[in-house]
């Protein structure tokens, strides 16, 4: 069905070096219906160009220079506009909402089947099949702008999926899902897979959400392209879920691809641990650092119109501590973090900062700032200028730092990135990057970050876990929201769980997260809820 053949693809030479270093080189790729595959790599190694080739949108909108053949159902995309190809390969871009056409979510499911003339009874029926198929039905008449970001990703898969292509291309589909959506949404893509044989490419950094359904592996390493049996290219993959790394990590053959499979050999391995994981007693010790909270928030409640979001929430973050918020889409993470920030009217309820007691809704702007540094979830809000090292500079010059000081906590999280480039032409995972750097810049007393790791690899992740440690480890509070059950277990002290704008759970991270199924990390419902990450199995084997 895609077929890519010796294909080499350049950007234009955005950043006026003269030479255009190609993002991708000599692919040779085919790609059947009929079958899953998982598309891997780090972050900005070129997957969502990869995935823009499969329907024309890269080179005819994007531009660059691109050398040998990509053919969809036998045909070319070389000349041919992608409009042409829409009824062949639906895509699904990282953003969902740059998609959108309309404005209430029926009409989005039917608009692009208003653009292949289908008949109104024809349309109706599949909007109906549609919305039951993903669980959205009880948003059909909503403002796509008042939903949470994993409604979003649901809407903007199921606009595709009513035209009925024969290749679906998801970019980062269940980045913005809880554990328990993003299930549903995958399991239901495997259901169209296995029961009609339709073929799905699926580009995901979370890649233990959908190695169970895959069927291929598609790696993206320094701009070549590898595919195969995922067991087989996992063992030198670049990026691997914590059961690979796990299985790895004791040499188990073949690599365990789900939970089950590696239940079964975990018997030595359990016989292997003895005590406690060496984490247990850091984490405890990471909140425990002398002096008044740094973010005391007293019967939080947010208002939207007659919807209320958030419902007489407490929250109180110690010095170092890094507490999480978790819970299913539209629970009110994100607007409790708005409302602690100061950006979000509070219906009720009263924030205080650091032992000065400061309420960030009562300083200007900029204060509020430099007080409480918000991430938010479309982190390109916060881009303005015309290049990466504007950016920086501006950063630094903003919080009176030390020239360098936002480029090089940039480099830490997304090394390599040209200091001329636009910010709107960086992948998800790296404007991500660069927006935590400017916040990070400030050196804020609270850090507020609002699904931070969407875009990011594991290795990028880990590097954020260990910048989010060193600002704890200076006295600051952190508060992450986050569907990423694996960073939480890896960075997180304690899990405060949201659901319809209440608390519903709250404790250690360990007693949290092993009370759900849904929560737990891999590496727990292998060998149990006292190991979280490989780290801790790695730390406690002789």
């Amino acid at each position: 069905m895609l077929e890519l053949r010796d294909v080499t693809f350049s950007y234009d030479d955005a950043a006026g070096t003269g030479t255009a270093e190609p993002t991708l080189r000599d692919v040779g790729l085919v790609l059947p219906d009929g079958e899953l595959h998982l598309v891997c790599g780090r972050t900005g190694s070129g997957k969502s160009t990869l995935l823009g080739l499969f329907n024309g949108l890269v080179p005819h909108f994007s531009g660059g220079l691109l050398e040998g053949d990509v053919r969809v159902d036998g045909t070319s995309i070389v000349g041919t506009p992608p409009r042409e190809l829409a009824h062949l390969v639906g895509y699904v871009p990282q953003d969902p909402l740059s998609g959108f056409v309309s404005d209430v979510v029926e009409d989005e499911l039917a608009y692009g089947m208003e653009q292949l003339g289908l008949d109104p009874q024809t349309m109706r029926r599949r909007v109906e099949e549609t919305l039951d198929l993903l669980g959205i039905a009880d948003l059909r008449r909503r403002a796509l702008r008042t939903l949470s970001g994993g409604q979003q990703q649901r809407v903007a898969i199921g606009a595709v999926l009513t035209m009925h292509p024969r290749m679906l291309v998801l970019d980062e589909p269940t980045s913005a899902l809880d554990p328990t959506a993003a299930e549903d949404v995958l399991a239901t893509v495997a259901r169209l897979v296995a029961d009609v044989g339709l073929g799905v490419v699926v580009a995901e950094h979370r890649m233990e959400r959908v190695i169970p359904f895959a069927d291929r592996l598609v790696v993206v390493e320094g701009g070549r392209v590898r595919d195969g049996e995922p067991a087989d290219l996992l063992r030198e993959s670049p990026v691997a879920p914590p059961l690979v790394e796990l299985g790895r990590l004791v040499g188990w053959e073949p690599l365990p691809l789900t939970v089950r499979d590696a239940r079964r050999r975990a018997g030595d391995l359990r016989s292997r641990l003895t005590g406690a994981p060496a984490r247990t007693a850091s984490a405890q010790t990471a909140s425990a650092q002398t002096g008044p909270p740094v973010l005391r928030a007293r019967d939080i409640s947010v208002d939207y119109r007659r919807h209320r979001a958030v419902s007489g929430v407490d929250l109180t973050v110690d010095p170092g501590q890094v507490v999480a918020l978790m819970g299913r889409n539209g629970s009110g993470k994100s607007s409790l973090l708005w409302a602690l920030q100061g950006g979000l009217k509070r219906a009720s309820g009263s924030v205080a900062v650091g032992a000065d007691g400061l309420d960030p809704a009562g300083l200007s702007p900029a204060a509020a700032r430099a007080l409480v540094g918000l991430v938010p979830q479309t982190a390109s809000d916060l881009l303005y200028l015309e290049t990466v090292d504007d950016e920086c500079a501006a950063a630094d010059t903003h919080a009176d730092a030390e020239p360098g000081r936002c480029r090089g906590l940039l480099d830490r999280l997304a090394p390599g990135i040209a200091g001329a480039h636009h910010p709107r032409d960086l992948s998800e995972g790296q404007r991500l990057a660069l927006v935590l750097a400017i916040v990070l810049t400030t050196s804020p007393r609270v850090l507020l970050l609002d699904e931070p790791t969407r875009g990011l690899d594991y290795a990028a992740k880990a590097q954020l876990a260990a910048i989010l440690h060193a600002q704890a480890a200076e006295g600051r509070g952190v508060v992450v929201s986050t569907h990423d059950v694996e960073f939480v277990a890896q960075v997180a002290d304690a899990v405060v769980v949201l659901a319809e704008g209440e608390v519903v759970s709250a404790g250690g991270v360990s007693k949290v997260l092993a009370e759900s199924p849904a929560f737990a990390p891999q590496v727990s419902k292998v060998l149990g809820s006292d190991w979280l990450t490989v780290a801790d199995v790695e730390g406690a084997l002789p």
